[in-house]
Order: C-alpha cells, then structure tokens, then sequence
C-alpha cells in the first residue's frame, strides 16, 4: 500500500522565505522546521533534505535504486546486486529481494527475466504543483508519486510556486531523489510579483520581494508607469521566456511608492499575498442599495429579544460587532442566555454580487495598520454591525444553564435585538473586577458561568495552549511606537466560552439530525490529533529545558501540565508555539472529524460571519434545517470549505508578515541597544534569538561571532565552538545586542553579547 502523505510538515528549506539574506544553502535548524511552521504547510521533511549540509540518511530502498541509477543500460541477477551492496546473510538477501519487488511495482525496475532487473529508463510523465524550496530549485508535489520531485531552477520552465505543471520525471537518481524537468506550465498560479524596481538608462529590472524566485523581471522603458529607482512595486507578467538563460518581461501595474515607507510596504504586502485593495464598484453599489429598514413583518417572523438585556464586549478600536450576549432570569431559578449573531445571509443572498464577492475572499484579513474586509462597510460596520441603541436582526443560540454551566434546554433561529451597551473588552474587566458599572451583575453572572464551562472543557481534554498576540502602538504615520503582548483576561475569556458553546452546540444540532439516516452536510471545524513524530521531537525540545512529555500518555493532560509548568518563564512563548507547530492544523471540512485542541466531538463556525465566509455557509445550512429540508449538496460545499481554508491560510500568512514588517521597523530605532533573549533556532549558518521584552525575532550570524568556529550539531539543537568547545544550545538564555534591521528582507540582525543561562 502506498505510504500516506503527511500535509502538515514542510521542508526546511521553505522557512527560507522568512529569513531574506540569511539563505546560505540547506537550512537545519531546530526548535523552527522540525515541526510546522503556523501548523499548515506539507509533507514530513525527512523525504526531502537532511540536518546537514543537503545530506540525508539513506533507506535500502533507495540504495539498492542508487545501485541501478549509477548504472542505467546494465541488467543485474538477483545475486549481482547482492555482491555490489556486500549483503552476506539471509535475512538481507530477504530484505534486498523484497525490495526489488516492490521497486518493479512502482514502475522504477523492470523485471527482465525470472531473476534479471535492470532500471527502467522510458520516460513517466506527471502533473504536479510547484512547491519552491529555495532560489535554486523546487518540488513537485504530485499524487502520481509517492515522493516528490526535485528540479533545479533551469529546468523549471519559470514556473513560480503554486503552479500546476507537466514534468518528466528523469530516469536517473542523485541522491536517492527522483529529478525532473517541467515539460509545460499547465496553469498559473499569478502573474504578478512584487518587488524594488532597480532603473537603467531606458529599462529596468523588478527585484522579487519573496526571496525563493530566482528571476528577476526586464520592464521597458514604455511599461515602467512612473516607477522610479528604489519604488516597490506590482509588475504583471507579460511574456515568458522560451530560454533558461534569459529574463521574463513585464509591465508595472501598481507603484506603491518608496521601499521602507509604511504605505508602501503594507500595500506591498497585501499585492505579495494577493489582498484585495477595494471592493468592486458594482459590489459597492448592491451593499449601497439595500434598505436598512426593518419592517413589522420581519420582525413578526422572528424570536423578539429587543426587551431582553444584551450587550456587546469587543476590542476597543473594533468598527464591527458580530455577537451580542443577552440575559436573564426564568421562573425556575436558571439563566437564558442568548448568543445573538449577526444575520448577514439575510443581507447577502446566494447569487448576489455580495456573495460572489465574499466568497472570493473567504476571510477579513487583519493587518497591523488596517482591515481588509470580506464585505463592504455598509454592510459590515452598518446594517450588519450590532451597534448600541439599535435594533439589529441577528441569527442566535438560546441556552438555558444554571450556575454551575449545566446545559438544560436549546434554541436556534432567528431573531431581533436591541443592544443596551457597547463595552469594551477593558470596561468589562473593570466590571468584572470592581463589581460595579453598568451590567456589572450580568457581566458577573457571565463571567461565573463562563468559567465553569471553561474548567469543564479542560476537564475533557482540551488543550490550554495560547499563541502569543503581539500588538503594536502605531502613530499616525503607521510607525510603531511600542511593541507589546496582548493580555488575554476574564472578559476576552468570558466572550470566547459562549462564542465556543454556540459553536458546538450547532454542530452537534445539526450532526444529530441523521441518527438512524444519512448525516446532512454541514460545515464543520476540524483539528486532527497531534502526528507522534512531531511530539516525539517536541518532547526533546521540552526536555532540554527541563521538562517532562510523555508522549505515550494522555497528550492533552501532559501538554496541559506543561503549560501550568511554563507559566511565566522565559521559555514560555517558545515552547507554546513549537508546542502548537506539533498540532494539526485546523481547517473547514464537510467530514465531522471532531477538533481535538477543544476536546468537541463535532464544532462549526457560527459566531462571525462578517468577517467569515464559513459562518455564513453555517447560518445557511442551518436554516435549511431548521426548515425541515433535506441534505444540502455535499460536494459544492466540499470546494467552498477547501477554498476557505486556503484563504485562511493566506490571511494568516499575511498577517504575519505585516507584524513581522511593523517589527523590523521598531528594531530600527533600537541598534546599539541589549536585550535578554532566548535562543529559538539554531541553524547552520547561525542562531535565532527571540527578545523576551518584546518577541522580536532576530539571528547572531556565525560568521559574526569572532571567538571560534562553529559547527551545527543538529540531532542535539546546539552549535559547538570547534576549539573552545563552547556550547550554545536551544532554549539558552542570552544578552544579545541589535546590529541591523533590514525593512527589505524584514530581518534583524543580533551579536551575541553573552549566554545567561543555558539549558
């Protein structure tokens, strides 16, 4: 049976993206690519390059495939290939003969004879994607393969990542790799790319930003549109070249000003991730046109809440409200607590331009100066957006608890309410922690509530990993006056537990509506246990600071411990997120596989669908439901959850890379000054060190530090000092002092002061 593909690992070479200059052939690194980088990515890196220098242990398989590469036109005995690899005893000859075998099965040897194989030299051709690794060569990810196959840049066709191709595979072997050569670029995935537009006297040339293209683009004279020298820029792809050894050609459709300004840099990213600028001007005019009168007969259909207490708690600096909370007391001594949701299918109706539109970008992307929305203001911070004195129609989760959380009756549907109070997420904890304010009686019973469904939750094996939130106080030029972590306290835990009931209250409504029959599709969110590779090697990591994870017991109680253990440590944000990198990632899927970090048999998005497409899926389908309708098609919904999970991906993706920006540009300020810090990847070519005040990543070169040369010693996350023996190690604590910070490449650059604290 052919071995399973694992999606959520990637090679190491593809952090390379991250570090701008600081390439320098095949990164090994540990504590950053050993397991996921944000938890999404592809298959287990041992397929592809090693700890060292490229090099990686040989299987058998792949050295008896070497034996025949080396010589392609030769037919071999069973006992020819026995004496070239030096196997004597029997069980080896059982191994090497059983490999043959299976190497004739996979179409890599040809059985000549009853004991006679020779390589098979005619040509296979496939059709893979484009995963580039490095500005030297890329993967084809191919489900024709069971492995994937390298080829080196001149042989790419130009094919940039993301693009579906047709390689032949090439009969020989380096290295035990399959080698290919793209044969045609079936489909593109963009052909725009931004860059710094470098001028000559009557052309010039667009400098990619994303450090993995290994072209640059010829504009001429005529197709430069204003850029000057040092401008980033939006060039569009106008013609690609028929020979390896020449330039493709382009237009510059976006100059988005000087490199290192804040506007250009930010619209820079937005066009490297493909983020919209501005809504169409047609989508605008059908958000413009749609009345925002409620008339009696709506209201005559709905569950009627406008006399109920309800609030919303949201960011400080938040324009859209999404959910509200209502409350109040029934006869028998209980609470109704009300979950009311934004009703925006009822603004946005399936074959409209709204749809189309939000659809397309799946997603509200939040950078750190501004929002890409997934809808048009009017719809997102007007009719939609549950305001304070204003009667909103909303789409709601019902729930009838006692003090001590316990779940008696439910309701879904749709509703109209009236919001008494817009707080902040601060006023809440004001309420929460002086007991007095407005509402502060509901707020509390809430808050109680709340903590009791939390405690419960953890009970059943959720996990209490949090990521760090870097937040950043911006002027009004976008520049970053402080850099902090954002606090998560009782009111943002308070608005999170009835967001995650809802959640999976409607997930489990909709699941148990085929007991006994066909279970209707439904859009879930689901997270997959952990890969055991991957927390085998997180338990080394955790090891090396001292604490114990047994991967072979209870995962979500082992993790749970560790994070009471690390509470407040300088290792904390190191560990948390290599912690979550081990995890699946979580994605949008028909399948109701469970999430494993909430510990929920079944969960769904429901709580925002202004700013999420797979809400909006949710409310419909529920409402489908709720009408007594058969099961809605599964395969069209199949498509839309894939779509908005990549969508999610890039968002997130972008998103980083903006606080990633903001940060350099922070550290800009600071050169000459020390930070403690702790050591968060070791890599050949250097460490990185993560700055315990404000999280800011940046790495000590190894050419830089004078005292010694130093070795990599992967399989120990460490580098050694070749004459003094020294040691540094992942996890040490260091004083570091800022060099550099380069806004191109979005690098800092450290010296190492010196080690703290080693581990």
């Amino acid at each position: 049976m052919r071995s399973k593909k694992d999606k959520n690992s990637r090679d190491k070479d593809s952090r390379s993206s991250e570090r701008g200059s600081y390439r320098r052939g095949n990164e090994a690194s540990a504590g950053r690519g050993s397991s996921t980088r944000g938890g999404s990515g592809r298959r287990d890196s041992s397929k592809r390059e090693g700890p060292k220098g490229g090099k990686e242990r040989k299987t058998p398989k792949t050295i008896v495939l070497e034996s025949f590469s080396n010589s392609p036109d030769t037919v071999f005995t069973q006992r020819q290939i026995f004496r070239r690899l030096g196997i004597v005893d029997q069980k080896g000859r059982e191994t090497v003969a059983d490999l043959l075998k299976t190497l004739v099965r996979e179409n890599k040897l040809l059985l000549v004879d009853d004991d006679k194989y020779m390589l098979n030299l005619r040509v296979q051709i496939i059709t893979g994607k484009v995963d580039l690794a490095n500005s030297k060569y890329a993967y084809i990810v191919s489900e024709e393969m069971e492995e994937d196959v390298r080829v080196f840049k001149e042989h790419l066709k130009y094919a940039l990542d993301g693009d579906l191709v047709k390689v032949e595979v090439l009969p020989t072997m380096h290295s035990g790799r399959a080698e290919g050569m793209v044969l045609e670029v079936l489909e593109r995935s963009r052909e725009e790319l931004v860059g710094i537009m470098e001028l000559s006297k009557n052309f010039g040339f667009v400098v990619p930003d994303f450090k993995k293209i290994y072209f640059d683009v010829f504009v001429g004279e005529k197709a430069l549109n204003g850029a000057q020298a040092g401008d980033k820029v939006l060039v569009k792809i106008t013609q690609w070249p028929d020979k390896p050894d020449k330039n493709p050609t382009g237009e510059v459709t976006r100059v988005f000003g000087p490199a290192g300004e804040n506007e250009a840099e930010i619209h820079s990213i937005m066009a490297e991730f493909g983020l919209p600028f501005e809504f169409p001007e047609s989508v605008e005019e059908e958000a413009d046109s749609i009345s925002e009168k409620i008339t009696a007969g709506e209201i005559a259909k709905r569950r009627d809440f406008r006399d109920v207490t309800t609030f919303t708690i949201d960011p400080a600096d938040a324009k859209d409200f999404d959910d509200a909370l209502s409350i109040q007391k029934l006869e028998n001594g209980h609470w109704e607590i009300g979950v009311h949701i934004a009703d925006v299918t009822h603004y946005v109706h399936t074959r409209s331009l709204l749809e189309k539109e939000a659809f397309h970008r799946a997603t509200s992307v939040y950078l750190v100066d501004r929002t890409i929305p997934m809808l048009p203001e009017r719809l997102s911070n007007g009719l939609c957006s549950l305001r304070p004195q204003e009667e909103k129609l909303t789409f709601s989760a019902v729930f009838e608890l006692d003090d001590d959380g316990k779940l008696y009756e439910q309701w879904f549907g749709r509703t109209v309410i009236y919001s008494d109070r817009r707080f902040s997420y601060e006023e809440a904890q004001e309420c929460i922690e002086t007991g007095e304010g407005d509402f502060s009686e509901e707020i509390n019973i809430l808050n109680g509530i709340a903590k009791k469904l939390k405690d419960k939750r953890f009970k059943n094996g959720a996990i209490s990993f949090e990521t760090t939130e870097v937040k950043f106080k911006l002027a009004e030029d976008g520049k970053p006056l402080s850099v902090y972590v954002k606090e998560r306290k009782d009111a943002h835990k308070l608005i999170e537990e009835f967001m995650l009931l809802a959640n999976r209250k409607v997930a489990e409504y909709v699941y148990n509506l085929g007991k006994g029959k066909k279970r209707p599709t439904m859009v879930y969110r689901t997270h997959g246990a952990p890969d055991p590779d991957r927390l085998s090697t997180f338990s080394i990591f955790a090891y090396k600071f001292g604490y114990k994870v047994d991967v072979e017991g209870d995962i979500s109680e082992e993790l749970n411990n560790l994070t009471e253990q690390i509470e407040g440590k300088p290792e904390q944000s190191v560990l948390q997120n290599l912690a979550i990198r081990t995890m699946a990632k979580a994605k949008y899927s028909t399948e109701p596989e469970g999430h494993f970090g909430l510990a929920f048999a079944h969960y769904s998005h429901f709580t925002s669908p202004i700013r999420r497409y797979p809400d909006m899926m949710a409310h419909r389908l529920l409402q489908h439901y709720l009408d007594g309708k058969a099961s809605a098609e599964k395969e069209e919904y199949d498509t839309r959850c894939q779509h908005s999970s990549e969508m999610e991906k890039r968002a997130a993706d972008a998103e980083r890379a903006s606080i990633k920006y903001k940060q350099v540009e922070f550290m800009k300020d600071t050169i000459g000054n020390q930070y403690k810090g702790i050591v968060s990847g070791v890599t050949e070519w250097g460490i990185f060190v993560e700055i315990e005040e404000n999280k800011c990543e940046g790495m000590v070169r190894l050419s830089d530090m004078n005292d010694d040369y130093y070795d990599l010693d992967a399989n120990n996350y460490r580098i050694i000092g070749r004459q003094s023996k020294r040691i540094i190690s992942f996890g040490d604590e260091v004083l570091v002092e800022v060099k550099g910070a380069n806004l191109n490449d979005r690098t800092i650059d450290l010296e190492l002061i010196k080690t703290l604290k080693q581990h």
